[in-house]
């Protein structure tokens, strides 16, 4: 008899370690939970290398990633879900999250918004990773340059992350971070696009043919190397060795989120792995930039004023492949292929191990949520 009870607890124990429902499990609440939008298999496999380098340092027996996603997302994340069960990783789970969700009811309480508000009293901080283009109604404008191909992920980032901050939307609207201004809010590329456009910001909705009026990719590649977020010469030029980013540098602005509280030398020029073809126009509430393109045109970094932990930036410190030497790549056809670490450089490398380790700082940093049970 004593044994079948242990075999019941083991089999109720696992079931509700790889739940697409995890908050609605009985989670260990003196964990400390880090909340990961989007989470495919590949976004996995992403912290995993990222922890396991200690690029992310987090202790494994306090930390634990939640990958928390919108039912009516493009992506089967049952695949997410066979990922966990089948490499038995016991410090990733998965929360589905459903509910009515459209262009008019984003900014405002909706649908989702106590399920946001449980993700939000369980958990410590959350990273919004890249991907495809928002719909350009979101931020009130006709949609003239942007391919969008899931427009349902964007609504719900786009909420969440107006939940968590507020908006122009809404002057008198109650965001959670008023509660715990000291959660980390983080994103990267797309990340910080949607962090800008739900906190009431507009997007650039393609940089080459609004900035220097190039329509095409070989008119695009003429305005120059430095100033390219993307690599166009793959549109042009059939050749398997060409990189689809481009690896350009950046510039601080005079505000001190880099110097200050990074601690990187501001004069400094990093160069950074760049995937994009939009960029922020109008700055969302609370957001200053923090560093910009080599032309000054493009926002690569946005800070919030108000809490200190929310912060984001345009390009990819993510990439594993910027701290190990893991193909050889070119961005012209007549380049010699390289490495994203041999392009990027030491001094350019260690920006970037610098950024993980004040991510990591401010992530210990963040007090657990008190238990309510």
């Amino acid at each position: 008899m004593k044994r079948i009870l242990l075999l019941v607890f083991a089999c109720y124990f696992v079931l509700g370690a790889y739940s697409q429902d995890f908050f609605n499990t009985d989670f260990k609440k003196n964990k400390k939970y880090v909340i990961l939008c989007d989470p495919t298999v590949q976004r996995i496999k992403t912290v995993q290398y990222l922890t396991a380098v200690n690029l992310l340092d987090v202790k494994k027996n306090k930390v634990k990633f939640v990958g928390v996603y919108y039912k009516d997302q493009n992506y089967d994340f049952s695949q997410t879900k066979k990922y966990i069960e089948e490499n038995h990783l016991d410090n990733f789970f998965l929360h589905e999250i459903s509910g009515e969700l459209n262009e008019d009811n984003l900014f405002e309480n909706n649908a989702v918004s106590e399920e946001l508000k449980k993700v939000f009293d369980n958990s410590v901080g959350v990273f919004f990773f890249g991907g495809p283009d928002i719909p350009p109604g979101i931020y009130g404008e006709e949609n003239t340059l942007s391919v969008v191909t899931d427009p349902n992920r964007h609504y719900f980032e786009a909420t969440f992350l107006y939940h968590l901050l507020g908006g122009f939307q809404d002057d008198d609207f109650k965001p959670l971070l008023d509660k715990r201004p000291d959660y980390l809010v983080t994103g990267f590329c797309l990340g910080m696009q949607t962090m800008n456009v739900a906190t009431g910001g507009t997007l650039i909705q393609d940089i080459p043919s609004e900035l220097f009026g190039a329509e095409t990719p070989e008119a695009t590649v003429k305005i120059g190397r430095t100033n390219l977020h993307r690599n166009y010469w793959q549109n042009i030029v059939n050749d398997t060795l060409l990189m689809g980013v481009n690896l350009h540098t950046i510039s601080f602005t005079d505000n001190p989120f880099f110097g200050d509280r990074v601690r990187v030398k501001k004069r400094l020029t990093p160069r950074i792995y760049s995937s994009h073809h939009q960029a922020a126009d109008k700055l969302g509430k609370n957001l200053e930039v923090t560093c910009v393109s080599p032309d000054g045109k493009i926002v690569e970094g946005l800070a919030h004023s108000k809490y200190k932990n929310v912060f984001a930036v345009q390009f990819h410190p993510e990439v594993p492949a910027l701290y190990e030497d893991m193909y050889l790549r070119k961005f012209h056809p007549e380049d010699v292929a390289q490495s994203y670490n041999d392009i990027l450089g030491k001094q350019s490398v260690r920006f970037h191990e610098a950024y993980w380790n004040f991510i990591s700082d401010e992530l210990k940093s963040v007090r657990k949520p008190k238990n309510k049970n």
